[in-house]
């Protein structure tokens, strides 16, 4: 029998310092978000940051905590109950960081007599630290505790018709309310030596930009690429002209090179510029989460009116909005009757 399994990135359990210092210490040091050698990225990570950051961090998931819990796992909930109830196959949902874990998300499916598993990573654009890490944590369980389960990897899916329509969609109906003079997508940022990592030609990617818009088979893990064909994508779909709209990465963390323009700078020039009433979208995540509640939705806000800007909006992420849930169902039945 066949299964999905959907997984987000996480949430820690409560918005305690100790829940969100246990969960910063499970994210951080996964090798493929700070990809150092373990001895410095264990003095980097336990030495420094969880002796800093999670007061700093508890504290700003405290502004956007729900009722129910982390506003990313109660929407993430939210998709997973309309996707199983629409799906014909037993569909779980699990966590990169924290819970529910992608190993209660196996074992919840093989205990349904589940033999071949879709897994499904909850982010358009490919990236070390998100699709790539939760397929080498799957791949290991499977291998460790279920050898005889199949394992499939549905593959980014930033460009995938049915995706941007649905994504171009939820766009134009907040757009069409607040009639901004520019539209910003801010995608989460990574460090540039991610990007030449995940480059399989070991020569393509320069990000000198010209490389992105150079096809070539690097485009299939190049996050750079994805983000801006996202961007492009949906600029096309909506008839945008050109100087309406742009492209950012927010979110970085330390002093190594990250992928810019940088959103907090962006937001700042605009509003400095003259543009006073401005949207933001942010189509790296599918669920609203600390980075788009917290980090857009107040941080950069402030910082636009601060700065001379008038009207600031945050455009939801897709959330469980039912043209994505059937989008999901849709190619979750594809892959049942096809594979």
């Amino acid at each position: 029998m066949k299964g999905v399994l959907l997984v987000n990135l996480g949430s820690p359990d409560s918005t305690s310092t100790k829940d969100v210092k246990k969960y910063l210490g499970e994210f951080l040091m996964d090798k493929r978000v700070i990809d150092i050698p373990l001895i410095w990225r264990t003095l980097l990570v336990k030495g420094i940051i969880l002796n800093t950051r999670p007061k700093k961090s508890a504290a700003a998931y405290k502004k956007i905590w729900w009722e129910e819990g982390s506003p990313l796992i109660v929407l993430s909930k939210r998709l997973h109950e309309k996707v199983a109830k629409s799906s014909k196959i037993p569909v779980e949902l699990a966590m990169r960081y924290g819970n529910p874990s992608i190993k209660k998300g196996i074992d919840d499916l093989v205990k349904k007599g589940v033999t071949e598993i879709l897994l499904i990573p909850l982010y358009p654009q490919f990236a070390m630290a998100t699709t790539e890490t939760i397929t080498v944590l799957a791949k290991k369980i499977i291998k460790k505790d279920y050898p005889l389960i199949k394992l499939e990897t549905y593959p980014a899916f930033y460009n995938k018709k049915d995706y941007i329509k649905v994504l171009s969609n939820s766009i134009q109906q907040e757009i069409d309310k607040v009639q901004p003079q520019h539209l910003l997508f801010s995608y989460h940022g990574v460090p540039e030596r991610h990007i030449k990592k995940s480059d399989i030609t070991k020569s393509h990617c320069k990000i000198d930009g010209s490389c992105c818009k150079t096809s070539s088979p690097s485009h299939e893990f190049c996050y750079r690429h994805q983000c801006y064909e996202t961007t492009r994508l949906v600029a096309k779909t909506l008839n945008l002209n050109d100087g309406t709209y742009s492209t950012s990465f927010q979110s970085r963390l330390g002093r190594d090179p990250w992928l810019q323009p940088y959103t907090s700078d962006t937001i700042e020039d605009y509003a400095k510029k003259g543009i006073k009433n401005l949207a933001v979208v942010t189509p790296a995540f599918v669920s609203d989460c600390l980075e788009t509640l917290e980090e857009i939705g107040m941080e950069a806000k402030k910082s636009f009116l601060e700065n001379g800007g008038e009207k600031f909006t945050t455009i939801p992420c897709l959330n469980d909005n039912d043209d994505w849930v059937n989008t999901l169902v849709n190619w979750i039945t594809n892959w049942t009757n096809i594979s």
